[in-house]
């Protein structure tokens, strides 16, 4: 089986949509990745254009992203690139995801506090205040 697989270095642009259904949980949120470039002309570092991608995430992954990843947040991202093409209102539009297999927070611009989730404890994979979980299923196709 081939499959592309992708390292995302951004920021958490939307806050995590987690979703509870008779499938499983799911959770997905919009990463913002942002190239930088030294300009050597202007002696500065210059941004170059922002890229959004959808990041999914599936059973314990996607309880445990609901409860530590806010808005603004540094992450990296590594999973499965999925591009998909459709047609909108006579216009074709091209989105592309990550089927998130691990996510962490991006440790060179700060630090963090990691806690190990014990199996049956819902309370360390509850979502937190910041986020509000919807009763409806997602497809990740």
């Amino acid at each position: 089986m081939n499959e592309t697989l992708v390292t995302l270095v951004g920021n958490a642009a939307t806050p995590v949509d987690f979703r509870e259904a008779g499938t499983g949980s799911t959770a997905r949120f919009r990463l913002a990745v942002t190239p930088r470039r030294w300009d050597r002309e202007q002696q500065i570092w210059a941004d170059g254009r922002t890229s959004f991608y959808t990041v999914w995430a599936r059973r314990t992954l996607a309880g445990n992203l609901s409860g530590s990843v806010s808005v603004g947040e540094p992450l990296v991202v590594h999973g499965r690139l999925k591009v998909r093409e459709e047609e909108r209102d006579g216009v074709w539009k091209t989105s592309v995801d990550v089927e998130a297999l691990a996510v962490g927070h991006d440790l060179t611009r700060g630090t963090a506090a990691f806690r190990r989730v014990v199996r049956g404890d819902p309370a360390l994979t509850a979502p937190t205040r910041r986020q509000k979980p919807a009763t409806e299923t997602v497809s990740m196709s």
